[in-house]
């Protein structure tokens, strides 16, 4: 029996993971992707699945982090964002970071050799053609314009957009190194790390007090059409972050707490900058949280006053991207298929999640659904104590609508997070065996994170487990 192809548009993240999870089903798929043919403000090459905010998939522990629970459990469903990212990690302290061209090479390549997956090189402008019946769209936050119109006027809907910003990375040998030191904050050791896998800046308070006045002064990209666009917390710029309050970066992503100075150990920073290995060979390091709109000029002559950076050579510079997401929980089902118009899909950042992660596992959902559908075959939505099903849940219905401002769009983008998920059952034990004394404070908020961590992966396996006749080659 020949078996119809399913159309994805879009090779992001989202894309090739859902594209993914389709052929491992044996779906046929076709992945329309329009670069190189359009090219975006924020990409620089054609590669699939190309990183453009970060090289961080963030944490990798799945036993205390609602993010390291996701990456475990992205792996048990066999996905190819993972075990591309596993392949090309780097060291990064906690999280698992990649090598940006290595991770796309290796997403790229399978793709292409893949006997069930036909890329094709295109701008889809509009909404598919009918007998396109079963799509996913996975476009992510750099839709193009005729296509997110196209979409709106589908669903009557406003999309919303905000500008995420990009950090900038520079060359290893120009930092300098009698001022700097390696160090993961508390010394963490994580996946390929060492303990000592960020480079730090430190800086004093007369120092951290004129850098947060130089932000503030320094000349920011300027577009009209932006004024007014709402941030998302999680990519905040850093001049963004430095409007808030002058102590607000010193305990966001320039804290100092976990670490120490190499070089001269009695003196505590009073603030710190942090740089993360960006490539393999270890010669890019990109500054933790400085994604930014300032002006280049603006962010060369700003950056160079952190000690340590005084002659840093930039590979890039930070810049700004557009990002569009629909109004999910009101226009999607818990399939992630669009209530006009069933068979079509949406997947990652479009439907309003955030982060690398968190657009791929959405992307292998909406993949695992439409294979199902395709097949003929029944699949229930994750449980919703699973970090599948508790990120599903926030996009399709776990957002609460204001019923004080009627008509007011007010879905946000959400990082997984344990506040997402089910409070554990009542009677839990928390109190690891032996544990003496009292049982409060940080040991039981780390006991508690330990049960929803246990218990997502517990029902992850079950589900999958459920759902095996899908997993033709796990």
């Amino acid at each position: 029996m020949t078996i119809a192809p399913v159309h994805v548009i879009g090779g992001g993240l989202a894309g090739s993971e859902a594209t993914w999870q389709l052929a491992q089903a044996g779906v046929p798929v076709i992945l329309h992707e329009m670069r190189p043919v359009r090219r975006t403000e924020a990409h620089q090459t054609e590669g699939l699945a190309e990183l453009v905010c970060s090289n961080s998939f963030r944490s990798d522990d799945a036993e205390t982090n609602a993010v390291g629970v996701l990456h475990a459990e992205m792996r048990m469903a066999n996905s190819l964002i993972m075990a591309s990212g596993d392949a090309s990690q780097v060291p990064a302290g906690g999280a698992l970071a990649v090598d940006r061209v290595a991770f796309s090479d290796r997403v790229s390549q399978t793709l292409a050799s893949h006997p069930l997956v036909t890329i094709v090189r295109e701008e889809v402008t509009g909404l598919p053609p009918k007998d396109w019946d079963l799509v996913i769209i996975s476009t992510g936050p750099l839709t193009a314009p005729s296509l997110a119109e196209a979409i709106a006027a589908e669903t009557g809907a406003d999309s919303l957009a905000f500008f995420d910003a990009i950090a900038p990375i520079v060359h290893f040998d120009s930092i300098d190194m009698n001022v700097a030191w390696f160090q993961s904050r508390y010394d963490k050791v994580g996946p390929g790390g060492t303990g000592k896998d960020y480079i730090n800046c430190p800086m004093t308070k007369e120092q951290y007090e004129a850098f947060v006045g130089a932000l503030l002064a320094g000349a920011k990209t300027e577009f009209k059409e932006w004024e007014g666009t709402p941030y998302f917390d999680g990519c905040l710029p850093i001049e963004v972050m430095a409007e808030r309050g002058p102590e607000t970066l010193r305990h966001g992503p320039m804290k100092p707490m976990g670490l120490t100075n190499a070089h001269n150990p009695t003196v505590k920073p009073y603030a710190v900058v942090q740089l993360r290995q960006d490539n393999a060979l270890g010669t890019l390091y990109n500054m933790v949280g400085f994604q930014t709109k300032l002006k280049h000029g603006e962010q060369v002559r700003i950056f160079r006053t952190i000690p340590g950076l005084e002659n840093a050579d930039f590979a890039r510079l930070g810049g700004l991207h557009r990002n569009t997401y629909i109004n999910s929980p009101i226009l999607l089902d818990r399939t992630l298929q669009l209530k006009s118009r069933p068979g079509l899909r949406f997947a990652g950042q479009i439907t309003g999640c955030e982060g690398y992660v968190e657009s791929a596992a959405i992307g292998l959902l909406a993949g695992r659904f439409a294979a199902a559908q395709r097949l003929g075959k029944d699949i229930k939505p994750p449980p919703p104590t699973t970090a599948f099903g508790a990120l599903l849940g926030h996009i399709t219905g776990g957002h609460i609508v204001s019923d004080d401002e009627p008509g007011k769009r007010s879905f946000q983008p959400m990082n997984v997070n344990f506040g997402l998920f089910p409070p554990l059952e009542p009677g839990t034990q928390l109190r690891p065996e032996g544990f003496e004394g009292r049982f409060r404070g940080k040991d039981k908020a780390l006991a508690k994170k330990k049960a929803l961590a246990a218990r997502a992966l517990a029902d992850c396996r079950r589900w999958l487990d459920s759902n095996n006749a899908l997993a033709a080659a796990e």
